[in-house]
């Protein structure tokens, strides 16, 4: 067990060249395949541009905040072995992880959906997540269902 300071695990993602957004970055870099970056810059802004001429909205950075706020989610559940049983319990989620789980649920719905091109897939799911609509919003929403029928277990996170 070393007895000095670990590093933080957590590494400072600067700022995207267009937007001057870490969370457009971070997004940039979970749509990446590859180490193709300039490809998958193509493909946000393109989505997000996209997005927001549909909408009627000036500035695509309103559009993605929109959207990944409608996305992020509150509450979750843990899976924890108590007296020889398995309960889910709710936890509130803590910032960081909200927005790795945003971004993580976004790009898995972009690509969910066939039959378009990538640049399309985003903007199409910016819009749906703007509208609160979606395989992503569906998601947050699934999770929060959860945490809310196993809020009877909540007493067993204070322990």
């Amino acid at each position: 067990m070393p007895r000095k300071k670990t590093a933080s695990l957590v590494r400072d993602i600067p700022a995207d060249r267009l937007y001057n957004s870490v969370p457009v970055q971070r997004l940039i870099n979970r749509v990446m395949l590859n180490g193709k970056k300039q490809i998958a810059e193509r493909l946000v802004y393109g989505g997000m541009q996209k997005a927001a001429a549909k909408l009627r909205v000036d500035n695509p950075l309103d559009v993605f905040e929109q959207a990944m706020g409608n996305i992020r989610p509150h509450m979750e559940t843990r899976s924890r072995r108590v007296g020889g049983a398995n309960y889910q319990i709710p936890f509130e989620v803590k910032g960081q992880r909200q927005n790795h789980l945003t971004t993580m649920w976004f790009v898995a719905a972009c690509r969910s959906r066939k039959g378009m091109s990538m640049l399309d897939r985003i903007a199409a799911e910016l819009t749906d997540a703007y509208n609160n609509q979606g395989p992503a919003v569906k998601k947050r929403e699934d999770v929060h269902k959860m945490a809310d029928a196993n809020r009877v277990f909540a007493h067993f996170a204070r322990n």
